[in-house]
């Protein structure tokens, strides 16, 4: 296989930023994309009737297997294999960069439960895991750690035997190296409380009975706080998910992400755009490449 730069793969990566999503939804073309385009070899290899959705997908080939996977491609991987391969945008819904605790959630499934994955590309270290898992455990009832096949035993080490490992192989494939147990009875309830909006709050007291008292503003927080440290943690679990999946609905997604090529699905799943400029956004991807370099 080629071997390719640093500076290549950087640009490669950048290709499936949010700014270059943005750009193409918002303006209908991406002066980023020519820009990062022009620091990789992607133009010599394009056949004359590729257009930009053909680069993305080729650019996504060569970062999928270079050995120097960043989390997108295991975004990639879960949004592909598990959102979408084991469940689907109507049954299950997605979080991406999530509050829990001092750390931020990768990505979270729900569906009949919470599950987490947490991410460790090839260019993370484990430094942080142990304080991670800590977190997600407090908030989520199956936490999982996803990884390539050289970072496995450092993570077995590392996290407790209730916490799941999965290891996305060479071959783009997820397999499970160790199931997660479900746990809901260990969450939080005041982690959780802090990890949520406040309309999603008030939702979850409702929903289980609780009265809100009338308090002035500056007293809300607080007396919330004091309610939810009450709650019992498996009934709270089911009502985060229950409302979460409400508020956080994927499925109005699911006719643009089936437009768009699969390598930049995960973009779409994890980068909001205004549903107004999504129709720019499916013209800009089946822009001719010929045509996209004049884009400034």
């Amino acid at each position: 296989m080629k071997n390719y730069s640093t500076s290549q793969l950087s640009a490669l990566t950048r290709l499936f930023s949010a700014a270059v999503f943005r750009e193409l939804a918002k303006k209908g073309q991406s002066g980023l994309f020519c820009r990062l385009l022009e620091q990789t070899n992607l133009l010599d290899n394009a056949g004359s009737g590729a257009t930009v959705g053909d680069v993305f997908d080729q650019a996504f080939e060569i970062l999928k297997v270079a050995g120097q996977r960043d989390e997108y491609i295991y975004r990639a991987a879960i949004s592909q294999k598990i959102l979408m391969g084991t469940h689907s945008l109507r049954t299950a819904s997605m979080l991406n960069e999530f509050r829990a605790g001092s750390s931020k959630a990768d990505l979270v499934i729900l569906n009949g439960t919470a599950t987490v994955y947490e991410i460790k590309s090839e260019r993370d270290s484990l430094a942080r895991l142990a304080n991670q898992v800590d977190n997600y455990k407090r908030v989520f009832a199956k936490v999982n750690v996803i990884a390539s096949k050289d970072h496995i035993e450092g993570i077995i080490e590392t996290v407790p035997k209730d916490v799941g490992v999965m290891c996305l192989s060479k071959r783009f494939r997820i397999t499970t190296v160790r199931e997660a147990a479900e746990r809901p009875e260990r969450i939080c309830p005041v982690t959780v409380f802090e990890s949520l909006r406040m309309a999603e709050s008030n939702t979850i007291l409702q929903t289980m009975g609780v009265v809100v008292p009338e308090v002035p503003n500056t007293q809300r927080h607080a007396t919330m706080r004091d309610l939810f440290s009450r709650l019992d943690p498996v009934e709270l679990h089911i009502e985060m998910v229950r409302t979460l999946k409400r508020t956080r609905d994927l499925s109005s997604l699911s006719d643009f992400v089936n437009r768009l090529p699969k390598s930049l699905q995960a973009a779409a799943l994890s980068i909001s755009v205004r549903r107004s400029d999504h129709p720019k956004l499916i013209d800009a991807i089946e822009t001719p490449l010929q045509t996209a370099m004049t884009w400034s």
